[in-house]
């Protein structure tokens, strides 16, 4: 994130206890307000904004519509000494996550691995804050969710599987670890609605169009730019210039044949394409990744799998979500577990970067470098307007407001 001058930093402390005061003013218990806490601040703080603090309001409008059970817990339904299926019962994502993770996490440590699978949950944030979780502890951790279809597989029409993320955590020596947590498709769904929203071009392999191909030209002359937001703008804002613009000038837009790196068809049916992109450059890859994440979450747990998870983000159904949570307890294999990652992580940082690049990193080095920028600056910045419409959100629902950094 480039920083400006008009940015408004705020201490993690104050950014959690708004998060907890607004959750509260919908009628959150304050451990279930606190874990959301723990996720968006957590999200921010690395540097993974699509899944942060601009993502309040969707959670706010999901309890005020009553899509999210305020007074249930998650129960295991049943286990073995090293596996479990749980039953979210519709609670906070990031409380099922929590419950999850640390059940496995109590299991790896008294048979080696621990195996949990949920059905009945929500979106539960970053899939690396649970990598982590189990990481920080020794453990080899791994998070996978299913989702909302809107990625096609490869050679089909119509989506199926969500974006599907993984995230693996290893320890190292003296607090270094590699943590992957990344999508199975090209981008993210929030991705492309900012370039549509900006008239911003796609690479090929991004999107395809409604019958499942990719276009490279279009038929017609490129139509006006039909609106423009600023990148401060929060999700909720997206949601709405998506719907009050995007679909207001529907009739417009099918006059268009957009070719797929243009994002906007998206809205003509389209859809995002599987890690890889196209079959030739290996798009049946990261299919095969997302049917993997499926077959751990949706399958496994007999909850919702595929096409037949709600489209929370359109506003359907209570979506069930299905989380998959593993530990591995390395002292169970081979000794000098830590040793050798660290070994694996120094030589990788170590080798000479190609022409024009300046280091080597490893999964999660970009995240740290955040972290480091934040601790620097004594909080995390943000765009003047996201705080701005936080401000409004507090004014209306009675909460105090986000306390700026002195």
């Amino acid at each position: 994130m480039s920083l400006s001058s008009e940015d408004v930093v705020i201490s993690k402390h104050e950014l959690h206890a708004y998060v907890v005061r607004s959750c509260e003013r919908m009628g959150v218990k304050t451990g279930h307000a606190s874990a959301m806490a723990d996720l968006l601040v957590a999200a921010d703080y690395r540097g993974l904004r699509t899944h942060g603090f601009n993502n309040l309001k969707y959670y706010m409008d999901q309890l005020l519509t009553n899509k999210i059970a305020l007074d249930k817990e998650p129960e295991i339904i049943k286990q073995t000494v090293a596996t479990a299926l749980v039953d979210g019962n519709n609670v906070l994502g990031h409380v099922v996550g929590n419950f999850a993770m640390d059940l496995a996490i109590q299991k790896a440590k008294e048979a080696g691995v621990g195996w949990v699978t949920v059905k009945g949950s929500n979106h539960f944030g970053i899939a690396g804050w649970y990598s982590t979780r189990a990481s920080e502890q020794g453990l080899v951790g791994l998070a996978f969710t299913n989702g909302p279809p809107f990625a096609v597989p490869t050679r089909a029409r119509k989506a199926t599987l969500s974006t599907n993320p993984i995230s693996v955590a290893a320890p190292a020596n003296n607090g270094d670890s590699m943590v992957l947590d990344m999508a199975t498709t090209t981008s993210s769904y929030r991705k492309l609605e900012m370039k549509a929203l900006r008239n911003e071009p796609v690479p090929i392999g991004w999107a395809v169009d409604s019958e499942g191909k990719v276009r490279k030209t279009v038929e017609h002359e490129r139509s006006e730019k039909l609106f423009d937001v600023k990148s401060s703008c929060t999700r909720e804002t997206l949601r709405r210039e998506l719907r009050e613009k995007l679909f207001d000038v529907s009739e417009k837009l099918l006059d268009v044949n957009f070719p797929t790196t243009d994002p906007r068809v998206l809205f003509q049916g389209g859809n995002l394409m599987p890690l890889g992109g196209l079959e030739e450059t290996s798009g049946y890859k990261g299919y095969g990744l997302g049917m993997m994440v499926e077959v751990f979450c949706g399958i496994l747990s007999g909850g919702a799998f595929g096409p037949f998870t709600g489209r929370y983000f359109l506003g359907d159904e209570s979506p069930d979500v299905i989380p998959f949570e593993d530990t591995i307890d390395p002292k169970a294999f081979a000794p000098g577990f830590p040793d050798r990652m660290s070994q694996l992580l120094d030589h990788c940082r170590n080798l000479q970067p190609a022409e024009g690049d300046s280091e080597v990193l490893v999964p999660g080095d970009l995240e740290r470098q955040h972290m480091s920028m934040c601790d620097t600056l004594g909080g995390i910045p943000y765009k003047p307007k996201l705080i701005q419409d936080a401000d409004k959100f507090a004014a209306e629902h009675g909460i105090e407001p986000l306390k700026r950094k002195s």
